[in-house]
């Protein structure tokens, strides 16, 4: 970005996770004076961009001084011209829009399949609502059928998949694409996507859940990089997580051991070093969507295992199939 300097960029969100872990970690190692202003530069922009009213007079002079001491230096280290950002392909976690945002930095996300040619919506610069995927583009209609799911209709729409009617009719109908996305519309039109119509799980009590969500928090910690929330008719929520590498580095040398997930999965003094995160998650979290027990990965989630798709989302069938007797032993 240094190099290329650009005005627009698009990536998924892993991108922006990675991002926001380095610079937060950057932050932190050079404690003092510079760690307190960046806290307090990601503080008052949150505040101004959830309600710019709520800002006192001595508030808008410090943020105003913090644009020039915090946001644009971040901003050269993005090429100095950049104009937005664009998040797509998977959900982005709202602690990351609302830090991007915070710091000066446009965070535009949208929404799409590839079935839809393949952008739905997407936030437009001069109102972004971060918890939402903006209002349908041009010419694009969307509802909300009785069950949830997000309807979209338009041009934009495939006639149907390559050779096969049978996948075709069952998410073609009536000229509608039913996305297989659950979400609702705010009043302003824009999209609000909850989770996967697949994906929602159903606990033994017959609460709803949504894996997406409590993963997002998970994947916020320090020390987790990746997560599967697993629970279907189950009687409480489990989870597969894998351990972050600059956390395992760390870890591993303060305790003079290999740096190697494949060893450290099987000491508790490590295991008991992450499920701090999972704690400190759980306080945010409802009593259904609590994490009571967890396995650790013996490597990372990656498209060589066809553990992620291209998008870098989570295949959850196969994370299963390779660990489903693991998460079941949970229980």
């Amino acid at each position: 970005m240094l190099e290329a300097r650009p005005t627009i960029m698009t990536a998924v969100p892993r991108l922006y996770e990675t991002l926001h872990g380095r610079l937060a970690g950057a932050i932190k190692r050079q404690g003092g004076l510079k760690e307190k202003l960046f806290a307090k530069a990601v503080e008052l922009g949150s505040k101004r961009h959830k309600a710019p009213a709520s800002l006192g007079f001595s508030e808008r002079v410090q943020d105003a001084a913090l644009d020039l001491l915090v946001r644009r230096k971040v901003k050269a280290r993005f090429g100095g011209r950049l104009k937005a950002l664009v998040s797509g392909g998977a959900p982005l976690n709202l602690e990351i829009g609302t830090f991007f945002t915070a710091l000066g930095l446009r965070l535009l996300q949208g929404y799409g399949q590839t079935e839809a040619a393949p952008v739905v919506s997407c936030n437009p610069p001069h109102k972004v609502k971060i918890h939402t995927v903006g209002p349908p583009l041009k010419d694009v209609e969307v509802r909300i059928a009785e069950d949830g799911e997000l309807l979209v209709r338009g041009e934009l729409v495939m006639r149907g998949y390559w050779n096969d009617p049978e996948s075709t009719a069952q998410v073609l109908k009536d000229g509608w694409l039913h996305t297989g996305d659950i979400g609702l519309l705010d009043e302003d039109g824009y999209i609000q996507i909850t989770d996967r119509k697949k994906d929602i799980i159903v606990n033994s009590g017959g609460d709803n859940v949504s894996p997406q969500r409590v993963e997002g928090f998970l994947t916020l910690e320090p020390e987790i990089a990746q997560a599967m929330v697993y629970g279907d008719k189950q009687p409480y929520l489990v989870a597969l997580l894998v351990p972050r590498k600059e956390f395992i580095e760390e870890w591993a040398a303060k305790a003079g051991k290999p740096p190697e997930l494949v060893g450290l999965v099987a000491e508790k003094i490590f295991r008991d070093a992450v499920g701090q995160a999972v704690e400190r998650v759980n306080a945010k979290l409802s009593p259904v969507e609590r994490v009571r027990r967890f396995a650790l990965a013996s490597e990372p989630f990656s498209l060589e295992n066809n553990m992620l798709t291209p998008s870098l989302k989570i295949r959850r069938h196969v994370i299963k199939e390779a660990y489903g007797a693991m998460l079941d032993a949970l229980y």
